[in-house]
């Protein structure tokens, strides 16, 4: 199925690995102020904090100096509506983005996609930021810790593609299937006139979206890029993807998960990789990495719960394949640096195929949001050391994991979290969460 997939032909030196946030951050920055004819962002949301401020002026800079410029800014449309979590008296960010643009020497294109008439439906968890000829794909979206603008970041991969069909195939998938597609409205209206999409429009189109795919030049030999999109449970290239790189792996799986919540159909594949004889790495956020983690010493909300619902479906695959920890076969690290967070999502495949995507790999991913993904297929060996450097990176603040019991059990939760955890068990609705957050 991988080879049939088809590619964008890439050259080697066409990939570049940015590893940190302040880099990332840079980047954009710079990309922004260098654009000659297109900018296109998809993110969950761009904040209203000084992260966030600083590349929506930078965008509006841009415009200005070049008004012939194309901007358009893509955020999940419920997401930008609401303020934080536990922050009720917050408004959302498309506060922010009406003020920027009343004050614009010229406007720019800011769009809200409404994959599901609910947020915790599906939202939009498309990613890529592309500059003219060249893709910078990422997990995070846009604020103050993914950009490390203060004292925190969010650990996340960052990829810098040049590729002028690649950069194309991206732009001309939001073109078609989200800016033209009714249901999909700006977020700059002002308030007193703001038009809402039709409802029947939102409820139709996740099935235009399910059937949409990027369109590109195909190759199946050399070094490639495989743009890839998926929506749904049924016929989910994304998620089948995954699976084909699993299941065709012939000696060893790198898999980084900011938390460890994999579909059915992944946790099988990966106990028959292991059956196999088979090498698998797993590097997955410690709760205390988690965005929902709270610290004791802080007042409890019922989210704070779910880092820990994530440490116990971790206990448990863990305690499943003891035999393949022991014997060296399965090796799980968890990420913890200081105060900060871990977002890294992706896949390598012996260290030839390598998925970068934005996908959590979790039920949610893999049934409600809009995900994709780019399917980077190393041939010629030329990316293997840089991948390897990567993924040394990534382990440099992980602590390995030699039995299950190192993972604290329920009993050993602070209270208010064994509270909010014993109540879910008893009402079974632990299995309905963990697919829907």
């Amino acid at each position: 199925m991988l080879d049939k997939l088809g590619g964008i032909a890439l050259n080697a030196d066409a990939l570049t690995w940015l590893l940190n946030p302040v880099r990332f951050k840079e980047e954009l920055l710079s990309r922004i102020r260098n654009a000659a004819h297109s900018i296109y962002i998809t993110a969950l949301y761009l904040e209203d904090d000084e992260a966030g401020r600083e590349i929506l002026q930078a965008l509006l800079d841009a415009k200005a100096a070049r008004p012939e410029l194309d901007i358009k800014l893509l955020v999940d449309y419920h997401r930008a509506r609401r303020g934080l979590i536990g922050k009720k008296d917050d408004g959302g960010n498309d506060r922010m983005y009406r003020r920027a643009m009343e004050q614009a020497q010229i406007a720019i294109e800011i769009l809200g996609v409404p994959v599901k008439s609910r947020e915790f439906m599906g939202v939009l968890h498309l990613k890529g930021f592309i500059f003219d000829d060249a893709v910078i794909f990422s997990g995070a979206s846009i604020n103050n810790i993914y950009l490390q603008q203060q004292d925190k970041y969010r650990f996340d991969r960052y990829h810098l593609i040049e590729s002028v069909e690649l950069a194309r195939s991206m732009r001309e998938y939001i073109k078609q299937h989200l800016v033209a597609d009714p249901a999909v409205c700006s977020l700059t209206q002002l308030a007193e006139c703001d038009v809402n999409p039709e409802k029947s429009d939102i409820r139709s189109f996740k099935h235009r979206l399910s059937q949409a795919q990027y369109e590109f030049t195909s190759t199946r030999i050399g070094n490639r890029v495989t743009p890839i999109v998926g929506l749904g449970r049924k016929k989910n290239l994304l998620n089948q993807t995954v699976l084909k790189l699993v299941d065709s792996s012939q000696k060893s799986l790198f898999i980084c998960t900011p938390y460890f919540n994999p579909p059915n159909p992944l946790t099988r594949a990966l106990a028959k990789h292991l059956r196999n004889g088979k090498k698998i790495d797993i590097v997955v956020g410690d709760k205390k990495a988690n965005d929902f983690y709270i610290p004791p010493e802080q007042d409890f909300s019922t989210i704070g719960a779910l880092p820990y619902m994530y440490e116990q479906s971790l206990r448990a695959f863990a305690k499943r394949q003891q035999w393949a920890i022991d014997s060296g076969q399965l090796n799980i690290y968890l990420w913890q640096h200081d105060r900060n967070s871990y977002h890294l999502k992706g896949i390598s495949a012996d260290n030839k195929c390598h998925l970068i995507t934005g996908s959590n790999l979790n039920p949610r991913a893999w049934a409600l949001d809009l995900e994709n993904g780019l399917l980077l297929q190393d041939e010629s060996g030329a990316w293997q050391e840089k991948f390897q450097q990567e993924q040394a990176h990534i382990l440099q603040h992980t602590e390995r994991l030699y039995h299950y019991s190192q993972i604290e059990t329920l009993q050993k939760y602070p209270a208010p979290v064994k509270k909010v955890m014993t109540r879910i068990r008893r009402l079974k609705a632990d299995f309905l969460l963990r697919r829907i957050l």
